[in-house]
């Protein structure tokens, strides 16, 4: 059984196939289209998993899986609109028009693309939808090692869920409980993610980098104000201060005024203030991610627990909520966002609807170590891309990019099938000698180009985790952030040991430690990565160190490199020293040291809702033709100035010019009626907002009728909302 999972239309987008059960691919459209966050139709990731799994014709494929129930998200945006009104009117008409015109539809707009774009013979596979929440925490708990395990799920919002709770075992999940929008832990995060200068759905790691340079002073002030947390982590937000349920920006003058600091316009020169937001935020967001962890433990009594969603990206919380427990074992999917839905979405199609069991006899995770991406072997790497390169192999590759660490170069390493999510495992990373006093100061200015206060991760291997970090956990998808280890580190002749203070540790490896003295880590293994491994096993044999600096192969702003021709481009853009693409080594020189246009890629993706036409077709033109001919008959235009006039379209069609002057004129007309129909349907929305929308909102305020929306405080001892059974109907988009 051969199923297909699509993440799109909202950001992260993604495909994913399952082949029998195992994660055969999963791509990110952004990789290919070189547009961070991308939200259109994957198309590129759609077509690489079909080479990668040699499918040619629809055909193959059992079913289609998307993420999410359209008609769901479609109920929480009109009940969020009539709960706000008249306040609401800008996001109202910001939104509408998209679902009214195509979201709405999108089983029919996903048949008919399918159709169009690919290959088949007969009638189309199956299409299925499942709730967001749902395909979280399938890729949460389907993937992990765990027969049975409690799952938690918390992001921005899917449908209506933003936090939610799960029992998985074998081939189901079993909902617990939920907190409904506009209660969020992540729009909380994203709010003051934005109230600090930073992009929502894009700077939330920065804020978390940034809060180690702080002291949590607010956090009795955001819990006063903000944030009702309740003993079991269910929590309330004060819509006072927000804006995001309302209007386009997240937070409003009111909440500024709250911290006495108009909000941040630059991602640079924080003052103390604001690092002290930062930690505060980051307290609060981790005390509610631990009073929840309690809860679900108190209510399955389980020892595993699998966490999936944007807030599970925050590996700070990660680290601190495995150490003080009461989970034994925690397992966190690596695209937790919501790319890894796609995964999450193609499993309940195989486990779910298919009603097939899980193998957990490995005792393995089934990400394969991320690795689930495309590679490119020497016959597909373009040949003037590597003319200038010279060819290695085995060992003798190894240890002139060893010495290169050593002299302080910092090296682009390409290799292998690519990594699916936000984290670079050593295939498309930028690596260097953690040892380096000046490497962090260098990676960020002269390489990565970002703000100077982001800290970089480190890779080791795995036996050596207990050397350098206090509790030296597995975490081979780089998701926990551990304390720099005051332990006794064993020498290599395992005869005498030494006591390494805390001072001492960071300074042998200054690169990764960040200012609090913690550092987020990857354990490499070696299962899926062999190379990136004995990369380190000889980075080790010659200085002592097990461990390496590992950072994303891009710079700000951008994804990170999914191509030889990406990688070449980011290399000669950077003051990186050397380049290794599988086994050919670049060396910068006065040569290459300047970037050659013809390097540079992009690939455009294909959305369902574009906003721009095509050059038009014969029938387009015929269209065109008879258009004209009723209206000059209409307004009675002699014979012959039809006949002449007329011609006109069909004969402009059949030259090059032609064409090109034909497409503008008929794209301007579409264009024209697009904007005139956006229009009447922005009239008719701002009408029905007013005097439909807006009474209702008006009456139950009057009435005091509670909602989801107010009042911020109230009696109860929990927020938590019990969730009996999940939504089954799969045919479904609601």
């Amino acid at each position: 059984m051969k199923v297909l999972g699509l993440s799109a239309f909202f950001h992260d987008s993604a495909a994913a196939l399952i082949d029998d059960g195992k994660i055969v691919s999963a791509l990110q459209e952004e990789r290919f289209s070189r547009l961070k966050h991308d939200h259109r139709f994957p198309k590129n990731a759609v077509d690489k998993c079909f080479e990668l799994s040699q499918i040619e014709s629809l055909d193959e494929l059992d079913g289609i899986v998307y993420y999410e129930k359209p008609f769901l998200t479609f109920e929480r945006l009109v009940q969020t609109h009539m709960d706000n009104a008249p306040y609401s009117l800008s996001s109202f008409l910001a939104g509408m028009p998209i679902w009214l015109q195509q979201k709405l539809y999108l089983k029919g707009k996903l048949k008919k693309y399918m159709r169009k774009n690919y290959s088949h013979q007969g009638k189309l596979p199956e299409f299925w939808f499942v709730e967001h929440h749902h395909a979280h925490a399938s890729a949460a708990f389907y993937p992990s090692p765990y027969k049975k395990a409690a799952v938690l799920c918390l992001d921005g919002v899917g449908e209506w869920a933003t936090t939610s709770a799960w029992i998985g075992e074998d081939n189901s999940l079993k909902p617990l409980f939920e907190i409904q929008f506009p209660h969020s832990l992540g729009l909380l995060y994203s709010a003051f993610t934005q109230y600090l200068g930073f992009k929502v759905n894009n700077g939330e790691y920065k804020l978390m980098g940034l809060s180690s340079y702080g002291e949590p002073k607010y956090v009795d002030l955001i819990k006063e104000n903000l944030i009702d947390i309740k003993n079991d982590g269910s929590f309330r937000l004060n819509l006072e201060y927000f804006n995001f349920h309302r209007g386009l920006t997240m937070i409003n003058k009111k909440f500024e005024q709250l911290f006495g600091i108009p909000k941040n316009k630059s991602e640079e020169n924080f003052s103390k203030e604001q690092m002290d937001i930062a930690a505060s935020i980051q307290a609060v967001t981790e005390e509610v991610v631990f009073k929840l962890a309690d809860e679900i433990h108190k209510q399955t009594g389980l020892d595993s627990l699998c966490l999936a969603g944007g807030v599970a990206l925050n590996c700070v919380a990660n680290g601190k909520l495995l150490k003080r427990g009461p989970f034994k074992n925690i397992w966190i999917q690596p695209a937790a966002g919501d790319a890894g839905s796609a995964i999450g979405s193609a499993l309940i199609a195989w486990h779910e609807i298919a009603g097939n069991k899980r193998d957990t006899s490995t005792q393995k995770d089934q990400m394969r170590g991320a690795y689930l991406g495309n590679s490119y072997s020497e016959e597909n790497i373009p040949k003037e891309l590597i003319q200038d390169a010279e060819k290695l192999s085995g060992e003798a590759l190894l240890d002139k990019v060893t010495d290169l660490m050593i002299e302080g170069k910092v090296i682009g390493w390409f290799q292998g099938r690519m990594e699916f999510g936000p984290r670079a495992l050593g295939s498309r990373s930028i690596i260097a000698d953690a040892r380096n006093t000046e490497m962090q100061r260098k990676l960020n200015l002269k390489i990565k180009k970002r703000e100077s206060f982001r800290p970089f991760a480190a890779s080791l291997l795995a036996e050596d985790a207990k050397i350098f970090y206090e509790e030296g956990y597995e975490s081979p998808y780089m998701l926990l952030v551990e304390n720099v280890n005051p332990a006794i580190r064993k020498k290599q002749d395992e005869k005498e040991a030494t006591t390494l203070d805390i001072n001492n540790i960071r300074s042998s490896i200054p690169a990764v430690t960040h200012i609090d003295f913690s550092c987020r880590t990857q354990t490499v293994s070696g299962d899926y990565n062999p190379k990136y491994r004995k990369l380190i096993e000889v980075f080790k044999r010659k200085t002592g160190t097990g461990l390496i600096v590992n950072t994303s192969f891009n710079v700000k702003g951008e994804p990170i490199v999914e191509s030889p021709e990406d990688a070449i481009q980011c290399f000669k853009n950077t003051e990186m020293d050397a380049l290794v693409i599988e086994n050919y080594l670049f060396i910068k020189d006065a040569k290459n040291k300047e970037m050659k246009d013809s390097y540079v890629k992009k690939s455009d993706s294909q959305d369902l809702f574009p906003t721009s036409h095509k050059p038009v077709s014969i029938w387009q033109a015929l269209g065109l033709t008879f258009g004209l001919t009723v209206c000059f008959m209409i307004n009675q235009v002699p014979p012959g100035s039809i006949y002449l006039t007329l011609v006109m379209p069909l004969a402009l069609y059949f030259t090059e010019g032609g064409k090109l002057a034909l497409s503008f004129i008929f794209g301007l007309i579409v264009k024209i009626l697009d904007i005139v129909f956006l229009f009447l349907l922005r009239v008719v929305l701002t009408l029905f907002y007013f005097f439909i929308l807006s009474p209702w909102s008006i009456f139950y305020r009057l009435i005091k009728k509670p909602t989801l929306f107010f009042p911020f405080k109230l009696n109860n001892e929990s927020y938590i909302i019990k969730k009996i059974k999940n939504n089954t109907n799969w045919s479904k988009p609601f």
